[in-house]
């Protein structure tokens, strides 16, 4: 994927940025697994290597603590537990960091520890430089929108089958995200899809993704397969959605295969 990806991406930043003055901010979605986190590296290090300053924020920074998910789930729903859809991030904050950079201004940028389940102390955050360029915003559900009302009726696995039969976890994540996080996402100026040929591919990427966590040390949170195949099923419906939706409205498409290889490149 790598070189086609990036070379897409870069054009659409580099037009971005001739088009708008101050911080211009790129979203760019892609499901579990995707490589948009690889991807968004690349592109700040070509960035950084014409003298262009930038800096990335996934929005899997912006998690709520576990305490702040622990009282959701006493006070909402169990599900809330789990990090990851929408209603288990701190807009506020992400609203904040942007505000301070479309000013001008310096800004550190929160960190999220995923082999702990925790966001790390400020004092671990680093600081993105005053008069910042390039916002790079990346996550599972970055440019998201909200599902009509009706759809949401069945339930699309068995988790939500058993644990969610009222609905009233997907009805809450489905208010959140047509809720502050429109906010959060209309500061996009430009929004790149990495289009994952379907769900079904992403339970192997994210697979992936733990086994590299485990090799490198991991941590208290780190899943075994048969917690991914669990965790992933809070994020299918939305991912789904995505999948569906925004293609016909992203700024750019860059399709992909189930080994993450580039099968077709669509701008706008």
């Amino acid at each position: 994927m790598a070189a086609t990806a990036l070379d897409a991406v870069d054009r659409l930043a580099l037009r971005l940025l001739e088009e708008k003055d101050g911080l211009a901010v790129l979203g760019l979605c892609g499901a579990q697994g995707s490589g948009k986190s690889t991807l968004a590296q690349a592109l700040h290090a070509r960035m950084g290597a014409r003298g262009v300053a930038s800096a990335i924020l996934s929005i899997d920074d912006l998690y709520l603590t576990k305490a702040e998910r622990e009282a959701l789930a006493q006070d909402v729903h169990p599900l809330l537990r789990t990090r990851g859809v929408p209603g288990t991030h701190d807009v506020a904050l992400g609203l904040r960091v942007l505000d301070a950079l479309a000013a001008g201004q310096a800004a550190c940028l929160p960190r999220f520890d995923k082999a702990v389940d925790d966001r790390l102390p400020e004092s671990a955050w680093p600081e993105a430089g005053a008069g910042l360029r390039l916002l790079i915003l990346e996550g599972w559900c970055v440019g998201a929108r909200a599902q009509e009302a009706g759809a949401l009726d069945a339930p699309v696995n068995a988790l939500e089958r058993d644990e969610d039969g009222d609905g009233r976890w997907r009805r809450f994540v489905n208010a959140a995200l047509a809720g502050d996080y429109q906010a959060l996402f209309g500061r996009i100026d430009a929004l790149a899809l990495l289009a994952a040929p379907g769900f079904d591919v992403v339970q192997g990427w994210r697979t992936q993704q733990e086994a590299e966590l485990r090799a490198a040390g991991g941590g208290s949170a780190v899943m075994s397969d048969e917690e991914v195949a669990r965790f992933i099923q809070h994020y299918e419906r939305l991912t789904r959605h995505i999948l569906d939706e925004m293609p016909a409205r992203a700024d750019l498409v860059v399709e992909l295969d189930a080994w993450r290889g580039v099968t077709a490149v669509r701008s706008r």
